[in-house]
C-alpha cells in the first residue's frame, strides 16, 4: 500500500512508530502495559484488512512485506549484524539520563520540582508539553489523573498513559505553536490548565486566549544546569543530541564546541536557540529515538 505512514495516522499510535527504511512498526520497548497490546491489535487488523503481509519479530515490532527469499533474509541479517557493530562504536551523546540504544548519556541539566497548589476541579482539561511536568506534578499529587489530558507528542503521552492519565488527544505536529493550532477546535469555549516548567519557548497560551479558550498556567518545575568541575571534552566527530533550549545552554556552559562535532535538534523550537556557529540537523520526529537514528545516519 502506498503512503502507509499517512494511512495509519488515524490509529493515533503512541507506542509504535512506523520506520520507512526498515518498513516496520517499531515498538518502544521502554514501556509495557495493556495499551501496547491494544495498539498491536489495531495495527494487525489494519494490515490484515488491507492484505499487507507482515510478521511480528522477537521485539514485538511488526515487519511488513515479509515474503522475502531465504537469500534476501540472510543478506539482511548480515547487514544488520555489521551495522550493529558499527553503531556500537559511534560517539553519540544524549544530554540527559534517558536511555536510547547506541547513544551514551551525558546529563547536563537537572529538574527541580516546584510544589504548586492547584484546584483541578476548576478546569475542563489539562495540557502537557513535557514529561518533566508530569513527573514533577505526580510527585506530590495524583489529582491530575481525573482530568482529560491534551498532550503534545507520543513521547510525553506514553509517560502520561503509563502513570494512569486519561489521554484525550495527542498532538501530531509536536511543536508548541502548531500544537496550539491543533487544540483550538478541540478546546473552544473551555477552561484549561497548562502544566509547565518555569521556561517556555512558544506562544501557545496567547494563541489559545485569542481563540476563546481560557488557559491558565501552573509552573511545577524548573530546569537548572549541572556545573561540571572540569570542561567537558568529547571525542572528535561526536554527534550530540539537544532535546531542549536548556540542553544547549547548559552544554555550552560546560564545554567548548569543536568544529568536528555535529548537532541534532529534537525540534524546530529548540533549533532556534543554537548560536550561529552551530548548524544543527533537525530530527524527523520529536523523539530521542528519532534523534539517535538521525545521528547514526550522519555518522556513516
Amino acid at each position: 500500500m502506498k503512503n502507509i505512514k499517512k494511512s495509519i495516522e488515524s490509529l493515533n499510535l503512541i507506542y509504535y512508530e512506523y520506520d520507512k527504511k526498515s518498513n516496520s512498526f517499531i515498538l518502544d520497548k521502554n514501556f509495557s502495559n495493556e495499551h501496547i497490546y491494544e495498539e498491536l491489535i489495531k495495527i494487525t487488523h489494519f494490515l490484515s484488512k488491507n492484505h499487507i503481509p507482515f510478521f511480528i519479530n522477537e521485539n514485538k515490532s511488526l515487519v511488513l512485506n515479509s515474503k522475502d527469499s531465504l537469500t534476501s533474509k540472510i543478506k539482511r541479517y548480515i547487514n544488520s549484524f555489521v551495522q550493529k557493530i558499527k553503531n556500537s562504536n559511534l560517539n553519540i551523546y544524549i544530554l540527559s539520563d534517558k536511555k536510547v540504544k547506541w547513544a551514551k548519556n551525558l546529563p547536563v541539566i537537572k529538574i527541580e520540582t516546584i510544589k504548586t497548589n492547584i484546584d483541578f476541579s476548576s478546569y475542563d482539561a489539562l495540557i502537557f508539553t513535557s514529561k518533566n511536568a508530569i513527573y514533577s506534578l505526580d510527585s506530590y499529587t495524583h489529582a491530575w489523573k481525573t482530568k482529560p489530558l491534551y498532550v503534545i507528542a507520543p513521547e510525553t503521552a506514553k509517560i502520561a498513559s503509563d502513570m494512569g492519565g486519561k489521554l484525550k488527544f495527542v498532538g501530531k505536529e509536536k511543536h508548541g505553536n502548531e500544537f496550539a493550532a491543533e487544540l483550538i477546535p478541540l478546546l473552544k469555549n473551555k477552561k484549561v490548565l497548562y502544566i509547565r516548567g518555569s521556561r517556555v519557548v512558544s506562544d501557545m497560551v496567547d494563541i489559545l486566549h485569542s481563540n476563546d479558550i481560557v488557559c491558565d498556567e501552573a509552573i511545577v518545575y524548573k530546569t537548572v544546569c549541572i556545573n561540571f568541575k572540569k570542561k567537558i571534552k568529547l571525542p572528535k566527530k561526536s554527534v550530540i543530541i539537544f532535546s531542549s533550549p536548556s540542553t544547549i545552554e547548559c552544554f555550552l556552559k560546560n564545554a567548548t564546541w569543536d568544529p568536528s562535532y555535529k548537532a541534532i535538534s529534537i525540534g524546530h523550537t529548540t533549533k532556534k536557540f543554537f548560536p550561529s556557529y552551530i548548524k544543527p540537523t533537525l530530527s524527523e520526529t520529536a523523539s530521542l529515538d528519532s534523534c539517535v537514528k538521525k545521528a547514526i545516519e550522519l555518522s556513516r
